[in-house]
């Protein structure tokens, strides 16, 4: 799911790829990384799509489709849900870290959480 964030998901084959039904793989899955597989691959995309926002060389509609959302509305609620402000409004905000700033660091400070878990 993190190479392939911009594909639809599919729980049927990636539990049938080692070989689970897709009811224990959805189980056990949200047993060691703390949420659901669609919850996972909304925080990969999420992830992604403010990087792409903080580039800043693609529309919010490109980055939309680029991460593999289908519908612009979707994406907007999503994103919105998940850092606090739409995606246009994120764009224009200073990034939470400065140059020169272990990228460990910097990835734990923009990691999206849904803002009813913050």
């Amino acid at each position: 799911m993190d190479r392939d964030y911009a594909k639809p998901l599919d729980v049927e084959a990636l539990a049938h790829s080692i070989p689970m039904s897709a009811g224990h793989f959805s189980r056990q899955f949200r047993r060691l990384f703390g949420e659901s597989p669609y919850q996972y691959l909304m925080t990969r995309r999420i992830e992604r799509s403010m990087t792409l926002l903080r580039r800043g060389d693609l529309t919010v509609t490109e980055i939309c489709f680029a991460v593999g959302f289908s519908s612009m509305g979707t994406f907007s609620t999503r994103f919105t849900e998940f850092v606090g402000v739409p995606p246009s409004v994120y764009r224009t905000q200073d990034p939470p870290f400065r140059e020169g700033m272990l990228p460990c660091i910097a990835k734990h400070l923009t990691r999206p959480v849904r803002n009813r878990e913050a």
